[in-house]
Protein backbone atom coordinates (compact mmCIF):
# COMPACT_ATOMS: atom_id res chain seq x y z
CA UNK A 1 0.00 0.00 0.00
CA UNK A 2 1.51 3.30 -1.11
CA UNK A 3 0.40 6.37 0.83
CA UNK A 4 1.08 10.05 0.19
CA UNK A 5 -0.01 12.79 2.58
CA UNK A 6 -1.33 15.65 0.46
CA UNK A 7 -2.55 17.96 3.23
CA UNK A 8 -2.19 18.06 6.99
CA UNK A 9 -3.53 20.50 9.55
CA UNK A 10 -4.78 20.29 13.12
CA UNK A 11 -8.26 19.30 11.98
CA UNK A 12 -7.91 17.75 8.51
CA UNK A 13 -5.54 15.31 6.86
CA UNK A 14 -5.83 14.26 3.22
CA UNK A 15 -4.05 11.09 2.09
CA UNK A 16 -3.70 9.45 -1.31
CA UNK A 17 -3.91 5.64 -1.01
CA UNK A 18 -2.82 3.30 -3.82
CA UNK A 19 -3.18 -0.45 -3.33
CA UNK A 20 -1.95 -3.09 -5.77
CA UNK A 21 -3.45 -6.14 -4.02
CA UNK A 22 -5.40 -8.60 -6.17
CA UNK A 23 -7.36 -11.86 -5.97
CA UNK A 24 -4.26 -13.78 -4.88
CA UNK A 25 -3.71 -11.54 -1.85
CA UNK A 26 -4.92 -12.65 1.57
CA UNK A 27 -7.58 -10.47 3.27
CA UNK A 28 -6.13 -8.07 5.81
CA UNK A 29 -7.44 -6.02 8.71
CA UNK A 30 -7.56 -2.21 8.54
CA UNK A 31 -8.30 0.19 11.41
CA UNK A 32 -9.60 3.74 11.09
CA UNK A 33 -7.54 6.28 12.99
CA UNK A 34 -10.16 9.02 12.94
CA UNK A 35 -13.36 10.17 11.33
CA UNK A 36 -12.53 9.03 7.82
CA UNK A 37 -14.24 9.66 4.51
CA UNK A 38 -12.42 7.91 1.66
CA UNK A 39 -13.44 8.43 -1.97
CA UNK A 40 -12.75 5.46 -4.27
CA UNK A 41 -11.58 6.99 -7.53
CA UNK A 42 -10.38 3.82 -9.27
CA UNK A 43 -10.58 0.04 -8.92
CA UNK A 44 -12.49 -2.01 -6.38
CA UNK A 45 -12.12 -3.71 -3.02
CA UNK A 46 -14.27 -5.55 -0.53
CA UNK A 47 -15.33 -4.51 2.96
CA UNK A 48 -16.24 -6.91 5.76
CA UNK A 49 -17.33 -5.78 9.21
CA UNK A 50 -19.37 -8.01 11.48
CA UNK A 51 -22.08 -9.56 9.33
CA UNK A 52 -21.84 -6.83 6.67
CA UNK A 53 -20.05 -7.54 3.40
CA UNK A 54 -19.89 -4.85 0.73
CA UNK A 55 -18.03 -4.22 -2.51
CA UNK A 56 -16.73 -0.75 -3.28
CA UNK A 57 -16.21 0.50 -6.83
CA UNK A 58 -15.21 3.85 -8.30
CA UNK A 59 -17.54 6.50 -6.89
CA UNK A 60 -18.13 4.70 -3.57
CA UNK A 61 -17.11 6.07 -0.18
CA UNK A 62 -15.66 4.19 2.77
CA UNK A 63 -16.65 5.79 6.08
CA UNK A 64 -14.97 5.09 9.40
CA UNK A 65 -14.92 6.14 13.03
CA UNK A 66 -11.84 6.15 15.28
CA UNK A 67 -10.95 2.56 16.19
CA UNK A 68 -13.34 0.90 13.72
CA UNK A 69 -11.85 -2.24 12.19
CA UNK A 70 -12.79 -3.97 8.96
CA UNK A 71 -11.38 -6.67 6.71
CA UNK A 72 -10.23 -5.53 3.27
CA UNK A 73 -10.45 -7.99 0.37
CA UNK A 74 -9.57 -7.90 -3.32
CA UNK A 75 -11.46 -10.84 -4.77
CA UNK A 76 -12.30 -9.40 -8.18
CA UNK A 77 -9.77 -6.93 -9.56
CA UNK A 78 -6.21 -5.84 -8.95
CA UNK A 79 -5.72 -2.58 -7.12
CA UNK A 80 -7.65 0.47 -6.03
CA UNK A 81 -6.98 4.15 -5.45
CA UNK A 82 -8.64 6.27 -2.77
CA UNK A 83 -8.55 9.89 -1.69
CA UNK A 84 -9.05 9.84 2.07
CA UNK A 85 -10.18 12.75 4.22
CA UNK A 86 -9.50 12.30 7.94
CA UNK A 87 -11.32 14.75 10.19
CA UNK A 88 -10.63 15.63 13.80
CA UNK A 89 -13.66 15.57 16.15
CA UNK A 90 -13.56 19.36 16.39
CA UNK A 91 -14.03 19.73 12.64
CA UNK A 92 -16.93 17.25 12.56
CA UNK A 93 -18.68 19.17 15.34
CA UNK A 94 -18.01 22.55 13.71
CA UNK A 95 -19.77 21.29 10.58
CA UNK A 96 -22.86 20.72 12.66
CA UNK A 97 -22.42 16.98 12.89
CA UNK A 98 -22.96 14.87 15.96
CA UNK A 99 -20.14 12.40 16.47
CA UNK A 100 -22.60 9.59 17.22
CA UNK A 101 -24.19 10.05 13.79
CA UNK A 102 -20.94 9.44 11.96
CA UNK A 103 -21.48 5.77 11.17
CA UNK A 104 -18.81 3.54 9.70
CA UNK A 105 -19.55 1.55 6.58
CA UNK A 106 -19.93 1.94 2.83
CA UNK A 107 -21.76 4.67 0.92
CA UNK A 108 -22.64 3.56 -2.63
CA UNK A 109 -21.93 5.89 -5.57
CA UNK A 110 -24.07 8.93 -4.79
CA UNK A 111 -24.24 11.87 -7.22
CA UNK A 112 -24.13 14.58 -4.52
CA UNK A 113 -20.92 13.12 -3.07
CA UNK A 114 -19.26 11.80 -6.22
CA UNK A 115 -19.10 15.22 -7.84
CA UNK A 116 -17.44 16.64 -4.72
CA UNK A 117 -15.00 13.73 -4.67
CA UNK A 118 -14.06 14.46 -8.26
CA UNK A 119 -13.74 18.16 -7.49
CA UNK A 120 -11.29 17.32 -4.72
CA UNK A 121 -9.36 15.08 -7.12
CA UNK A 122 -9.20 17.94 -9.62
CA UNK A 123 -7.53 20.02 -6.90
CA UNK A 124 -4.96 17.26 -6.38
CA UNK A 125 -4.35 17.10 -10.14
CA UNK A 126 -3.83 20.85 -10.37
CA UNK A 127 -7.00 21.48 -12.35
CA UNK A 128 -8.73 23.73 -9.81
CA UNK A 129 -7.96 26.88 -7.85
CA UNK A 130 -9.78 25.55 -4.79
CA UNK A 131 -7.77 24.67 -1.71
CA UNK A 132 -7.66 20.99 -0.82
CA UNK A 133 -8.78 21.93 2.70
CA UNK A 134 -11.76 23.77 1.18
CA UNK A 135 -12.71 20.83 -1.02
CA UNK A 136 -12.41 18.39 1.88
CA UNK A 137 -14.42 20.55 4.25
CA UNK A 138 -17.22 21.00 1.70
CA UNK A 139 -17.30 17.25 1.01
CA UNK A 140 -17.54 16.38 4.72
CA UNK A 141 -20.27 18.98 5.25
CA UNK A 142 -22.33 17.55 2.39
CA UNK A 143 -21.86 14.04 3.74
CA UNK A 144 -23.17 15.14 7.14
CA UNK A 145 -26.13 16.81 5.47
CA UNK A 146 -27.04 13.53 3.78
CA UNK A 147 -26.54 11.52 6.97
CA UNK A 148 -28.75 13.85 9.00
CA UNK A 149 -31.32 14.26 6.25
CA UNK A 150 -31.25 18.02 6.75
CA UNK A 151 -30.31 20.54 4.08
CA UNK A 152 -28.39 23.62 5.12
CA UNK A 153 -30.20 26.88 4.63
CA UNK A 154 -28.48 29.72 2.82
CA UNK A 155 -28.36 32.71 5.15
CA UNK A 156 -28.04 36.21 3.72
CA UNK A 157 -24.89 37.75 5.25
CA UNK A 158 -25.46 40.83 7.35
CA UNK A 159 -23.40 44.01 7.36
CA UNK A 160 -20.97 42.68 9.96
CA UNK A 161 -20.38 39.44 8.08
CA UNK A 162 -19.88 41.28 4.80
CA UNK A 163 -17.27 43.47 6.49
CA UNK A 164 -15.55 40.33 7.77
CA UNK A 165 -15.38 38.88 4.26
CA UNK A 166 -14.09 42.12 2.75
CA UNK A 167 -11.47 42.55 5.49
CA UNK A 168 -10.36 38.94 4.93
CA UNK A 169 -10.03 39.55 1.18
CA UNK A 170 -7.95 42.68 1.75
CA UNK A 171 -5.72 40.74 4.13
CA UNK A 172 -5.32 37.89 1.64
CA UNK A 173 -4.37 40.27 -1.15
CA UNK A 174 -1.85 42.07 1.05
CA UNK A 175 -0.25 38.75 2.09
CA UNK A 176 -0.73 36.79 -1.13
CA UNK A 177 2.92 35.67 -1.18
CA UNK A 178 2.37 33.81 2.11
CA UNK A 179 1.10 30.24 2.59
CA UNK A 180 -2.39 31.00 3.90
CA UNK A 181 -4.87 28.23 4.66
CA UNK A 182 -8.54 28.03 5.53
CA UNK A 183 -8.06 27.36 9.26
CA UNK A 184 -5.70 30.29 9.69
CA UNK A 185 -7.92 32.75 7.84
CA UNK A 186 -11.04 31.54 9.66
CA UNK A 187 -9.34 31.94 13.04
CA UNK A 188 -8.35 35.48 12.15
CA UNK A 189 -11.98 36.21 11.29
CA UNK A 190 -13.18 34.59 14.53
CA UNK A 191 -15.22 31.92 12.72
CA UNK A 192 -15.15 28.17 12.19
CA UNK A 193 -13.49 27.05 8.95
CA UNK A 194 -16.74 25.97 7.31
CA UNK A 195 -18.68 29.08 8.37
CA UNK A 196 -15.87 31.29 7.08
CA UNK A 197 -15.71 29.36 3.80
CA UNK A 198 -19.47 29.73 3.22
CA UNK A 199 -19.48 33.39 4.24
CA UNK A 200 -16.53 34.38 2.05
CA UNK A 201 -17.97 32.59 -1.00
CA UNK A 202 -21.44 34.04 -0.43
CA UNK A 203 -20.17 37.62 -0.20
CA UNK A 204 -17.39 37.60 -2.80
CA UNK A 205 -18.33 34.77 -5.16
CA UNK A 206 -15.07 32.86 -4.75
CA UNK A 207 -13.49 30.80 -1.98
CA UNK A 208 -10.59 32.19 0.07
CA UNK A 209 -8.06 29.99 -1.74
CA UNK A 210 -9.44 30.90 -5.14
CA UNK A 211 -9.05 34.56 -4.24
CA UNK A 212 -5.51 33.91 -2.99
CA UNK A 213 -4.52 32.21 -6.25
CA UNK A 214 -6.17 34.88 -8.37
CA UNK A 215 -4.42 37.61 -6.42
CA UNK A 216 -1.14 35.92 -7.23
CA UNK A 217 -2.08 35.66 -10.90
CA UNK A 218 -3.07 39.34 -10.97
CA UNK A 219 0.22 40.40 -9.42
CA UNK A 220 2.09 38.15 -11.84
CA UNK A 221 0.31 39.65 -14.85
CA UNK A 222 1.38 43.12 -13.75
CA UNK A 223 4.99 42.05 -13.34
CA UNK A 224 5.04 40.23 -16.67
CA UNK A 225 3.73 43.32 -18.44
CA UNK A 226 5.91 45.90 -16.70
CA UNK A 227 9.01 44.12 -15.38
CA UNK A 228 11.99 42.47 -17.06
CA UNK A 229 12.67 39.83 -14.42
CA UNK A 230 12.68 36.16 -15.56
CA UNK A 231 9.37 34.28 -15.52
CA UNK A 232 10.70 31.87 -12.88
CA UNK A 233 11.46 34.80 -10.60
CA UNK A 234 7.99 36.21 -11.17
CA UNK A 235 6.42 32.89 -10.19
CA UNK A 236 8.29 32.71 -6.90
CA UNK A 237 7.98 36.43 -6.17
CA UNK A 238 4.17 36.34 -6.28
CA UNK A 239 3.90 33.25 -4.08
CA UNK A 240 3.84 30.15 -6.29
CA UNK A 241 5.88 27.26 -4.97
CA UNK A 242 7.06 25.93 -8.32
CA UNK A 243 7.23 27.07 -11.92
CA UNK A 244 5.06 24.32 -13.42
CA UNK A 245 2.18 25.13 -11.08
CA UNK A 246 2.48 28.81 -11.94
CA UNK A 247 2.49 28.17 -15.70
CA UNK A 248 -0.49 25.82 -15.47
CA UNK A 249 -2.49 28.20 -13.28
CA UNK A 250 -1.64 31.28 -15.32
CA UNK A 251 -2.54 29.56 -18.58
CA UNK A 252 -5.88 28.49 -17.11
CA UNK A 253 -6.59 32.09 -16.08
CA UNK A 254 -5.25 33.99 -19.09
CA UNK A 255 -5.74 31.47 -21.87
CA UNK A 256 -2.05 31.69 -22.75
CA UNK A 257 1.32 30.97 -21.22
CA UNK A 258 3.14 33.60 -19.13
CA UNK A 259 5.67 34.00 -21.95
CA UNK A 260 2.97 34.61 -24.57
CA UNK A 261 1.18 36.97 -22.21
CA UNK A 262 4.36 38.99 -21.76
CA UNK A 263 4.83 39.22 -25.53
CA UNK A 264 1.22 40.26 -26.05
CA UNK A 265 1.42 42.85 -23.27
CA UNK A 266 4.59 44.34 -24.71
CA UNK A 267 3.09 44.36 -28.20
CA UNK A 268 -0.08 46.07 -27.00
CA UNK A 269 1.98 49.04 -25.82
CA UNK A 270 3.49 49.63 -29.26
CA UNK A 271 2.02 52.55 -31.24
CA UNK A 272 -0.61 51.47 -33.75
CA UNK A 273 0.94 53.81 -36.33
CA UNK A 274 4.57 54.70 -36.76
CA UNK A 275 6.60 57.07 -38.88
CA UNK A 276 8.24 55.25 -41.77
CA UNK A 277 11.95 55.82 -42.10
CA UNK A 278 13.27 57.22 -45.39
CA UNK A 279 15.16 53.99 -46.07
CA UNK A 280 12.04 51.88 -45.51
CA UNK A 281 10.01 54.21 -47.73
CA UNK A 282 12.60 53.88 -50.47
CA UNK A 283 12.46 50.09 -50.24
CA UNK A 284 8.68 50.18 -50.40
CA UNK A 285 8.88 52.17 -53.66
Amino acid sequence: MATTTLWRSDTLTVIDYRCEAGPDAAPFVECHGGFDLAYVRRGSFGYRSGSATRELVAGSFLVGRPGDEYVCTHDHVVGDECLSFQLAPALVESLGGRLDRWRGGVVPPTPELMVLGERAQAVVNGGSDLGLDEAGTALAARFLDLVSGCARRDVEPGVRDRRRAVDAALSIDARSTEALDLEQLAAEAGLSAFHFLRLFAAVLGVTPHQYLVRSRVRHAARLLAEDERPITDVAYDVGFGDLSNFVRTFRRAAGMSPRDFRRAARGARRPTTSRTSPAAAARAR
